[in-house]
């Protein structure tokens, strides 16, 4: 384990059995970690600055994204293993249990959490979890996505992003589609989506909530949804979630990544969920 500070956050390097997790701590207070899939660490640092100034707060690098790199590269990621490592991180800081805010593959990684480590979270936030098979087509999602995958393995990025959109069930016009997965992207981020392809999605979208056990459990689980996010499949499964789980969805302003879009208001709506537990 290593860690490097400077005057606002300070930077870690947690070891684990099976590889190395980048995290970084901000502020002061009740523990708040921030943590997607496959975003990075990065994707959250407005957020995490605007939070850090009532809060400790946790951000991290996913297994096998970016700085947390695995002895085996070819592992793949799944929810429980993510899991893992965030109870790890949360033990490590010593300061929990923690509320934590997962977004998208990271909104799954929270759900894991409060079945598994229900210890290191006190409230878990799965913002839009792109849990597949809680659908009622979830048949024909699964293999959609099983092409996808395909396609990108084959080495067709652009046609794999076009894919991915559909499935998601959002539109862009096409100069942004052409621009985010049009030619080739840097090294470290083209390594990253390789691992998001090939080791992460499976299980990803294959993951099945315990939903008897999350009702049961001591974590408060707050199923949060986009505002803008209406239609898309995220918006549909976290709906279904919330459903099984016998609580009402909680409205997050902006879209599947709100807090990127607008982290200011995103923070105040955040804040606000946070004080009714």
């Amino acid at each position: 384990m290593s860690t490097t500070s400077t005057e606002n956050v300070t930077v870690g390097a947690l070891e684990v059995p099976d590889g190395l997790l980048h995290y970084e701590v901000r502020g002061r207070g009740p523990l708040v970690a921030l943590v997607a899939a496959p975003m990075d660490a990065g994707a959250f640092v407005p957020l995490a600055e605007l939070l850090a100034v009532d809060h400790t707060v946790l951000t991290t690098d996913p297994r096998g994204i970016n700085r947390s790199r695995l002895h085996d590269p070819h592992q793949d990621s799944t929810p429980q293993l993510r899991a893992e490592d965030l109870a790890r991180l949360v033990a490590h800081l010593d300061v929990g249990p923690a509320a934590v805010l997962g977004s998208s593959g990271g909104a799954v990684t929270v759900l894991a959490l409060a079945q598994a480590h229900p210890e290191a979270a006190h409230t878990v936030i799965a913002h839009e979890p792109p849990l597949v098979t809680i659908l009622d087509d979830a048949e024909e999602l699964l293999a959609r996505e099983e092409d996808m995958i395909a396609t990108y393995v084959s080495g067709d990025r652009l046609g794999a992003g076009r894919k991915f959109l559909a499935i998601a069930n959002i539109e862009l016009p096409e100069e942004v589609v052409l621009g985010m997965f049009g030619g080739e992207p840097e090294p470290q981020a083209a390594a990253d989506e390789h691992f998001q392809y090939v080791h992460m999605i499976r299980g990803t979208i294959g993951f099945q909530p315990d939903v008897a056990a999350l009702r049961a459990g001591p974590t408060r689980v707050v199923v949060g949804i986009g505002e803008e996010s209406t239609g898309e499949i995220c918006d549909r499964t976290s709906r279904a979630l919330a459903a099984s789980l016998g609580v009402e969805a909680t409205l997050f302003p902006g879209g599947h990544i709100g807090f990127v879009e607008d982290p200011g208001t995103f923070a105040v709506r955040l804040r606000e969920v946070l004080a009714e537990g």
